[in-house]
């Protein structure tokens, strides 16, 4: 299973070397919208009001169509960048570049979450080749770790975690299942070792779809 920002099976051969639990956490879509809610508000008290909002694809699809919401901005558009894993470490690159002119224009670049920061500072760089006016960075949760911090998040992780969001529930929980030592056989068996390896209580109808599709 491959995240938009990493290779979940290689961030938890690294994790696994210290630790045995694979700390994650899971994000409602309740949850995501009151985040991206209060990162809407955040951006509007600061004055910026954005040309056009640009979503990196693709975490950063949800949030950017609600910030779209709050903020009145009807132009939407997205860049895509993909991970990979290199001899020595995992790199990312542009996959699908922007594919309008946003040369003059107030840009808001919006993504889920910071992990690496690599994501972002390859997007940023390709948006400011551009010649906008301005662009601004947002996003859901800001990990303490990254590299390069965003002019606005909604929430910021100081504790190391892998953040679980609604629109790739079942893609990461079937990575999870997919990587244990002596795959679970039974729902109650994966939902007990989730709990357990991982810190989070998965509601039974998901395990019970990811058994399903991803067998």
């Amino acid at each position: 299973m491959v995240s938009e920002h990493e290779d979940i099976s290689q961030k938890k051969v690294r994790f696994d070397r210290m630790n045995k639990i694979f700390r994650c956490e899971l994000i409602s879509w309740k949850q995501t919208y009151q985040l991206s809610r209060r990162l809407a508000w955040m951006i509007r008290k600061a004055g910026f009001q954005p040309d056009v909002i640009v979503a990196i694809a693709r975490g950063g699809y949800v949030p950017a169509r609600i910030l779209c919401d709050f903020m009145n901005v009807g132009n939407l558009i997205s860049i895509r960048i993909k991970h990979y894993a290199s001899v020595r470490k995992l790199q990312c690159s542009l996959c699908l570049p922007l594919c309008v002119d946003v040369k003059g224009l107030k840009v808001l670049l919006v993504d889920d979450v910071g992990d690496t920061g690599d994501t972002l500072a390859l997007a940023l760089e390709h948006i400011k080749s551009f010649n906008p006016a301005q662009v601004i960075t947002a996003i859901l949760h800001h990990k303490k770790l990254s590299k390069i911090e965003p002019d606005f998040y909604a929430r910021k992780i100081v504790k190391w975690r892998w953040i679980i969001y609604p629109w790739a529930v079942i893609e990461d929980i079937a990575g999870m299942i997919r990587d244990m030592k002596n795959p679970p056989t039974s729902l109650e068996e994966a939902a007990r070792r989730l709990e357990n390896e991982n810190m989070i209580k998965v509601p039974k109808q998901v395990i019970e779809d990811v058994l399903a599709l991803w067998r």
